[in-house]
């Protein structure tokens, strides 16, 4: 890791990306299930993060189900030309919030149009195809049907680019047989450290790494050696988290989530911090301890 400034922006989907952007899991209702508890505050968030520059969000119509991208389509549709939308598909939602693998090609065809409409596009700039082999994490199994489906959507103009979550190795190398790979979302952050390898690999092929919980998710990241070196830059302890990623790999787009306008500019603000040699060691060893 380099103690240089950072680049803030990586070619993505066609375009050059802001590499801070936005999630949108957050704007739905506990659990991510059902309608968020303040709508227009949802909604105030979405366009304060165009405000701010954001033009990559990451969203899934199994999210609510379905409320993410309404209100994603309410806030913003007619959309920038600049902004890239990436959605999922691969889950559905039971009684009372359950995630029930969705894996056959019908599911997916089936998901990709109820992304379409509920996002009011002609076609998805990216969709990641998440396994679900192991909801917990990634789990080795053949994907060649999944990614089969995904390439005949993109073949019939409704998917521009095919992306992976909750992938091994050996998954993206299967489906880079079938398809191009435009990115890859796992679980990773400063203390979640399982992908270094695969970060690492993505980065040599021009491929981007997207980590979902970056600043740790349902069990946001709490470190008592985080929180000093944050105090010492005068950051918060997950500015300095997403900080360390954005000097992690040149790679890594991050699609930090909230449904706060203060925490969405405290998030925007990490692009800012920079991070001595020295820093990044202390962080690095704090991670690795913890992995």
């Amino acid at each position: 890791m380099s103690s240089s400034p950072v680049e803030t922006t990586y070619p993505f989907a066609g375009h050059t990306v802001r590499r801070l952007g936005y999630g949108a899991m957050q704007l739905a209702g506990p659990g991510v299930f059902g309608p968020p508890k303040d709508r227009d505050a949802a909604l105030s968030v979405l366009r304060e993060a165009m405000e701010l520059g954001v033009d990559h969000i990451d969203t899934s119509d199994f999210y609510g189900p379905h409320v993410t991208n309404q209100i994603i389509r309410e806030a913003l549709h007619p959309y920038p030309e600049s902004l890239v939308i990436v959605t999922k598909v691969g889950a559905v939602r039971g009684d009372g919030g359950s995630w029930l693998a969705a894996q056959e090609p019908e599911d997916i065809r089936r998901a990709v149009h109820d992304n379409l409409r509920n996002l009011k596009l002609d076609a998805v700039d990216v969709v990641n195809m998440r396994l679900m082999f192991d909801t917990h994490g990634p789990k080795e199994g053949s994907i060649e049907k999944q990614i089969t489906a995904l390439a005949e959507l993109r073949r019939e103009g409704l998917v521009r680019h095919i992306g992976l979550s909750n992938a091994t190795a050996a998954q993206v190398a299967e489906a880079q047989h079938i398809a191009p790979i435009a990115c890859v979302q796992n679980h990773y952050n400063l203390m979640h450290r399982h992908d270094d390898a695969l970060i690492d690999d993505l980065a040599a092929q021009g491929i981007a790494y997207v980590p979902f919980f970056p600043l740790g998710g349902f069990s946001p990241i709490q470190s008592a050696a985080l929180s000093k070196i944050a105090q010492s830059l005068g950051a918060t302890p997950m500015q300095t988290a997403l900080a360390w990623l954005l000097h992690r790999a040149p790679n890594i787009l991050l699609i930090p989530g909230t449904s706060s306008l203060g925490h969405l500019r405290e998030n925007m603000a990490a692009e800012a911090l920079h991070l001595s040699a020295e820093t990044l060691a202390e962080l690095d060893a704090v991670g690795r301890l913890a992995g």
